[in-house]
Parts: C-alpha cells; sequence; structure tokens
C-alpha cells in the first residue's frame, strides 16, 4: 500500500524538505501474516529514522506501533533493522540512507506488533546472576552530594537486542543463549560482584553458551555501546580452554 503525504510538513530540522520512501514493516495480531507499507515521507538534513516513523503516526497512521524513549541512543528501546542493518532509529540520520528504506523489527525475537518485539525472550537468555543494577563503591570516607542518598552504576550495554538480531547462529537455533548474555556473563567474571563465578563460568561453557559461537562477529559490529560482545566471548573461551578462573579467585 503506498500512502501520499502533504510534503509541505516537516519531519525534522529546519532545511530544504525533500520526500523519502519507507517500506515499513505490519504486523497486527490477528493478521493472516505480515506485510509491508509504503509511505513518502519529507524529510530534512537533520531528520532520523525515528523522526520519520514519528511523521507516519502523526500524520498519516496513528496505528502504527514503535518503541522509542530517550531520542539519545541511551536507552536502547528504538532498535530496529533498516535496510537489513541492526541500527537505533533514534541516530540513524535519513540522509545517509538511500532513496527507498526499508525498517523491520529486530530479529531472532517474537514481533508482538509493527516494529514492536517481546523483549522477555531477550532478558530470559541472561544467567541468573546477572544484576541489572548495583550500587556502586565510594571512597572511604567520600560523601555524596546534598539531597541523593546513594549511586548507582549502570554498565555500558543498553540491552537494546540488536546484538542478539545480528547474530547469525541465533537465527538457527534459539537455544543459543546469544552474545548479550555471555558478554554479561564475562563482565560478572571481570568484576565478581559477590556471584558465585564457578556457577556463572559452567553455565557459559554449556554446549549452547560460549562453544556455540561462530566468532563472526556481527555482534560487536551491530553493538550502539562499544560493549564488543564477540570479544568477550572469546575471553570467556579463552578463561574456559585453559581450565582456570580469574586471578582474583586463584588468590
Amino acid at each position: 500500500m503506498r500512502i501520499e503525504t502533504d510534503q509541505r510538513s516537516s519531519a525534522g530540522a529546519e532545511g530544504p524538505t525533500r520526500t523519502r520512501r519507507f517500506r515499513v514493516f505490519r504486523y497486527k495480531r490477528g493478521d493472516r501474516g505480515p506485510r509491508y507499507e509504503t509511505f513518502d515521507v519529507p524529510v530534512e538534513a537533520r531528520t532520523t529514522v525515528l523522526d520519520a516513523m514519528r511523521w507516519i503516526q502523526l500524520h498519516v497512521d496513528p496505528s502504527l506501533a514503535i518503541r522509542h524513549s530517550c531520542s539519545h541512543a541511551s536507552c536502547g528501546t528504538c532498535g530496529v533493522r533498516v535496510d537489513g542493518r541492526e541500527v537505533l532509529m533514534c541516530v540513524t540520520p535519513v540522509e545517509d540512507l538511500g532513496r527507498e528504506i526499508t525498517v523491520e523489527p529486530v530479529a531472532n525475537l517474537p514481533v508482538l506488533t509493527d516494529l514492536v518485539v517481546d523483549m522477555r525472550a531477550f532478558y530470559a537468555r541472561y544467567p541468573d546472576e546477572h544484576p541489572l543494577v548495583r550500587e556502586s563503591e565510594l571512597l572511604p570516607g567520600a560523601k555524596t552530594p546534598e539531597g541523593i542518598a546513594t549511586y548507582v552504576r549502570y554498565e555500558d550495554c543498553i540491552e537494546c537486542g540488536l546484538c542478539l538480531s545480528a547474530c547469525p547462529i541465533a537465527a538457527t537455533d534459539d537455544r543459543y543463549v546469544g552474545p548479550a548474555a555471555l558478554a554479561a556473563a564475562e563482565r560478572i567474571v571481570e568484576e565478581r560482584r559477590g556471584a558465585d563465578l564457578a556457577a556463572l563460568l559452567a553455565w557459559a561453557d554449556e554446549p549452547d553458551g560460549v562453544w556455540r559461537c561462530h566468532a563472526i562477529f556481527e555482534c560487536t559490529r551491530a553493538c550502539p555501546s562499544d560493549v564488543r560482545p564477540a570479544e568477550r566471548i572469546m575471553t570467556l573461551r579463552g578463561m574456559l580452554a585453559r581450565g582456570h578462573a580469574p586471578m582474583e579467585e586463584a588468590r
């Protein structure tokens, strides 16, 4: 289905208005199957893919379902595939793309509706020892600023699921725990946080753990936060191959 748009409307910052054609994946519960709909969207110099999807929602089809929150690559909720590559919509300029742009949900996770996937299957892959948030340490005698009870530390991984979407092994075997979960396990091994490291390494050593990875490094390419999951998987492999735990465990 092609939907014409009013080119007088703006989808981004000030500047000359042009149009790009967006071929958008559509699926609603009860549909006989997925389909693609085409929208001609006005774009400008700083228009992002998220701007374009929001423009479609506001001006053409309010039923288009997307996930987004922070708009500056911190939350990971707007992860999709654009022209077959995993990206965050909020920091993907339309200017860098072609005349026709295909937007699809991330791969290897169940699609709930349109560009929205069920992330529960992503989080279920993580080891039980994985804490999403933990309290940060303070130097002896240090105090937090007035009005702040404590600091909280967040890891670099924004849990967007792009690495899992890009992983060719996850595409063929949903038992593989995947790059995000294994990278999280390596991060815990790196900084123990009170976890049972022997159990964690045993979990990583399972047939669907680190040995299932084919070292293609697509997950590292897709990661928007420089977590380098493939390298972390190789670190776990080396540790297991040598048959010993991290240095702090040996002490």
